[in-house]
């Protein structure tokens, strides 16, 4: 095994960009749905739309150039090529923060809050509150490797970015994530093998209720559960198919550009705030940039993989780490405070923000930001 660190550039050839192209000029679309909302699944109306925008409008190379205005590195751990970018402030006193997105997301979600986190001075805050980032590509997903292998579970990630910050040299860091990134950090607490130092999440997963709970929920809880019983009803068939038959599935998504774009994009009009379609939330450039990492990199299959491993039995094992928690709005599970603490033993911080849902980073950047600063400042390295 090597530790080696190399350089890594973004630099997609231009058969692939042709590829695209073809691709997305001979669509053969489905009926159209017998419904006007999103009940069963994205509207063709607007997959029409953003699909005529990404093949006459969308320019890859302003991402490209964009994503590379940073540094980006590759590191093989256990016989996998890790993608990451590694950031550092011009603060003498930042403090490093690996940060990990989830599916259907990916570094991109990171691109508005790289320059408030690093360089807060040059963006209206504090030199106190500057971090050296560390933004990974989960296993399997963007610009890493994908595993050959069972067993890339949450568990061994969480050990996988340990090791990492070790050979970047960080012998105490800070932990951040949502999705599936709020998951692996959360594992980065429970495991506790000495590095990290306290973990912000954005995605606060818990064990069932309480029976005192369950006995006496308050109104905030009730509308939690409901909304979560919503969820598995009508929302949670993606995850039972990746969890199941992610091969299967990849066929698809490796195929169809178009099949990529819905089968992300419908998340982000779900799992945002109230969205009536992702435009509302996001900008259009950005969601398709999102996409590109997955459709360039032909991750649909690899991506998936993660649910096998990890979604049907999740881990919650306690944590008696400083943790830090913000709740939105219309995240998928909204636990209170008294139902984290039943796994999160020593809450530094605890805020549910007015605005924002499941990719806080992308939507709602400014706020993302200051609930990180806000949950790390009550923690010491």
């Amino acid at each position: 095994m090597t530790n080696e660190i190399r350089d890594f550039k973004v630099d997609i050839p231009k058969k692939e960009l042709n590829d695209l192209d073809i691709r997305l000029r001979h669509i053969r679309w489905p009926d159209p749905e017998p419904v006007d909302d999103w009940s069963q699944g994205i509207p063709l109306d607007y997959v029409r739309k953003v699909s005529n925008y990404w093949r006459n409008e969308y320019d890859w190379s302003r991402c490209q150039d964009a994503l590379n205005k940073y540094p980006h590195h590759l590191t093989e751990i256990d016989g996998v090529d890790i993608h990451f970018m590694h950031i550092r402030s011009p603060e003498a006193e930042a403090r490093p923060v690996i940060m990990t997105h989830g599916w259907p997301g990916s570094i991109v979600e990171f691109m508005e809050v790289i320059g408030p986190l690093t360089d807060p001075v040059a963006h209206g805050g504090e030199a106190k509150d500057a971090y050296h980032l560390v933004i990974p590509s989960l296993p399997g997903y963007g610009f890493s490797g994908k595993p050959r292998e069972t067993g890339w579970g949450i568990e061994k990630i969480a050990k996988v970015w340990d090791e990492l910050m070790g050979r970047l040299g960080y012998d105490r860091y800070f932990a951040q994530g949502g999705d599936w990134g709020g998951m692996t950090t959360s594992v980065i607490g429970a495991q506790n093998l000495g590095r990290c130092a306290g973990i912000h999440v954005n995605f606060v997963i818990v064990g069932p209720p309480s029976a005192e709970i369950m006995k006496n929920p308050t109104k905030q809880e009730q509308s939690a559960l409901a909304h979560f019983a919503d969820y598995q009803s009508q929302g949670a068939g993606y995850g039972e198919i990746q969890r199941t038959k992610p091969q299967t599935l990849g066929y698809g998504l490796a195929d169809s550009p178009v099949g990529q774009m819905a089968w992300i994009l419908e998340k982000f009009q779900g799992w945002s705030d109230s969205s009536t379609t992702p435009d509302d939330s996001f900008d259009r450039d950005r969601l398709l940039d999102n996409v590109m990492l997955y459709w360039l990199n032909n991750a649909g299959a690899s991506s998936a993989r993660l649910y096998r491993e990890s979604f049907g039995n999740p881990n919650v094992d306690p944590i008696t780490m400083p943790s830090a928690c913000s709740v939105f709005p219309n995240e998928i599970v909204a636990p209170s405070r008294r139902w984290a603490e039943q796994r999160f033993k020593n809450i530094r911080y605890w805020n549910e923000p007015e605005r924002g849902g499941h990719f806080a980073a992308m939507e709602v950047p400014n706020i993302f930001v200051d609930e990180v600063r806000s949950g790390f400042r009550e923690m010491e390295l």
